[in-house]
């Protein structure tokens, strides 16, 4: 194939592509790598034989994502518990088309971090069938299973995110009005008024990022949750709204600067989950940006 068609080709899949692995590592830079990996690969293979070339790129950024996540675990020294996988920001107003391909199907945060719980294995052939149709005969050579392990490889993972992965709300807005009344209540103390909009198993997450344990916490349960209304108020008034994976979010500024995420999920008239990634470096890697001006109330 020349080589002008052949870019041309890697370029119309590029988006769809930067999708599988966005799902299958949870991280952007780690999914753009993996992506120019897939085009270094490409380079260096014959394809005229290739049937469905959108096919074989596919497997192939698969199977370059399966050994991050080997690489990844056997390097992994945080607790689990305390990541949190890299959102995809939105301001509210802004068009990016890339973001836009990366939210498609509106993957959230809560999911995300159920697919961190999961093995390699199950997690590719999660991500491959489950959310892009790709056929387990497609997937087990990248496993080195036979299809109908790599079915069942993908049903145990199933069972976890089902089990686990709240499906959010659909009404964006009145997501929105839930977060709303979440951090009046919390500005105000109001103790009953957060209790109202939290669901009695509620979990929150702060990843502290570089600034280590002292600042990463897991919470569970509303009462647990409510306790810690002193460290929302905070995001109340030097904030200003997002969407984090199609969600409500909140970016927290200090002098124009952010400092903290704030991401929520919302089932019903509740909040289920609630994730907070902290420090300044890390939001500058996810392309959060701040202010020279003072931030607007968040209501």
């Amino acid at each position: 194939m020349d080589k002008d068609l052949l870019a041309q080709r890697f370029h119309a899949d590029r988006g769809h592509l930067r999708a599988v692995a966005y799902r299958m590592l949870g991280s952007l830079s780690e999914a753009e790598d993996a992506v120019q990996e897939a085009w270094f690969k490409l380079n260096r293979s014959d394809v005229g034989a290739v049937e469905n070339l959108s096919a074989w790129l596919t497997t192939v950024v698969g199977r370059i994502c399966l050994d991050m996540l080997r690489s990844r675990a056997s390097r992994r020294e945080d607790p689990l518990e305390y990541y949190v996988p890299d959102p995809v920001v939105r301001e509210e107003g802004a068009a990016d088309p890339e973001k836009e391909a990366l939210l498609a199907d509106s993957v959230g945060l809560a999911l995300l971090v159920v697919l961190e719980t999961l093995s390699p294995a199950e997690r590719l052939a999660f991500v491959l069938h489950d959310m892009f149709a790709v056929s387990f005969d497609e997937i087990a050579p990248v496993v080195d299973r036979t299809p109908a392990a790599t079915r069942q490889l993908a049903s145990r993972a199933r069972r976890r995110v089902q089990g686990a992965a709240p499906a959010p709300a659909p009404d964006a807005v009145r997501r929105r009005e839930v977060v709303d009344a979440f951090l009046a209540a919390s500005q105000d103390g109001d103790f009953e008024g957060l209790l109202t909009v939290l669901d009695p198993d509620v979990v929150l997450r702060v990843d502290g990022g570089t600034l280590g344990a002292a600042a990463s916490k897991l919470v569970r349960g509303a009462e647990a949750v409510t306790a810690q209304a002193l460290t929302f108020a905070k995001y109340r008034h030097a904030a200003r709204p997002v969407t984090v994976n199609g969600a409500p979010g909140l970016v927290s500024l200090v002098d124009g600067t952010p400092v903290g995420l704030m991401a929520f999920t919302v089932v019903g008239d509740r909040i289920v989950e609630i994730d907070i990634i902290a420090g300044p470096d890390r939001l500058a890697a996810l392309g959060v940006h701040g202010s020279d001006s003072p931030a607007p109330d968040a209501s």
